[in-house]
């Protein structure tokens, strides 16, 4: 059977969050993980269903895409399926053709894993580097220290502050209170934990959110932010230890998140925390 190409229903979601979960291993390529569709259900199940790409062959998804932007493609890939030439071939084109529907003309952006025949191909396109990230990841076998700071777990009555300090730590958030519900009413957000880390004065000022793929498999940290008031104090080292200590819990094996390679204060921010520094990505950029 050819491969085929789809937008799946929300309730045809289902495969492709499987797919993502069963597909993360400790020693893989940094890719999408479920909690970027979890994150991403702060929009609604619709848009985050209009948003996804499901390559499959025979019944088996073989690719996941995330449209995180009409212009940028975040794409997951089966570990056997890294080298695949008849998917490479297929994924090419669907990149390369804007009439097929997935990306459009102009400058666009990919995000795909290391030592995926994908980004070879589509160097050899015309494709370029755009700048790295980097990658961090905390092995959680041993226990993770105290983070030293008070945390709570959000639910109702702390959704307020967990969406303010999202928008007090990132220039341009659009992240609401009623954002926050939508997300957490979604499917995803039940092997999820959002947490608030409090000053000595109860002031909120950091928060992360984690995203739990199941026992012995890696957990993801999205978003961590600081209040920008409250910067320099170490909370950030803090809120992210708490994100370690809330995976482990749960049964991660390992937690992880990636950065850009520009933003040091944030990579220093990980590497305190018992992060440690993974090979950089970077996506591909198209120009024209």
């Amino acid at each position: 059977m050819a491969l085929e190409l789809a937008t799946p229903t929300v309730d045809g979601l289902s495969s492709a969050i499987d797919a993502l979960r069963d597909w993360q291993t400790d020693g893989s390529p940094h890719q999408l993980h479920p909690g970027d569709l979890g994150w991403f259900w702060r929009f609604g199940a619709e848009k985050t269903a209009a948003s996804t790409r499901v390559w499959s062959r025979d019944g088996v998804v073989l690719a996941v895409g995330l449209l995180d932007e009409v212009d940028m493609l975040r794409v997951a890939l089966a570990p056997d399926a890294l080298r695949d030439e008849e998917l490479t071939q297929q994924l090419v084109t669907d990149l390369t053709q804007p009439e097929r529907g997935l990306l459009p003309a102009g400058k666009v952006y990919l995000e795909s894993p290391n030592g995926s025949l994908l980004k070879e191909r589509l160097a050899a396109e015309g494709w370029q580097l755009d700048a790295p990230w980097v990658p961090v990841r905390r092995d959680l076998t041993d226990p993770v220290e105290d983070p030293g700071l008070r945390v709570d777990l959000v639910g109702t009555e702390e959704a307020h502050e967990r969406a303010l300090v999202q928008r007090e730590s990132f220039a341009g958030s659009t992240f609401t209170d009623d954002r926050w519900f939508t997300m957490a009413d979604g499917p995803l957000y039940a092997d999820a934990r959002c947490l608030l880390g409090r000053n000595e004065l109860g002031e909120s000022v950091a928060a992360v959110t984690v995203w739990f793929a199941g026992a012995g498999k890696p957990g993801y940290l999205e978003p961590m932010g600081v209040h920008r008031i409250h910067r320099g104090r170490g909370y950030g080292r803090a809120i992210t230890l708490a994100a370690a200590r809330t995976l482990r819990e749960l049964g991660a094996s390992t937690a992880f998140t990636y950065t850009p390679a520009s933003n040091v204060g944030a990579v220093a921010t990980y590497e305190s925390a018992g992060f440690v520094r993974q090979p950089e990505t970077r996506d591909l950029v198209r120009e024209a």
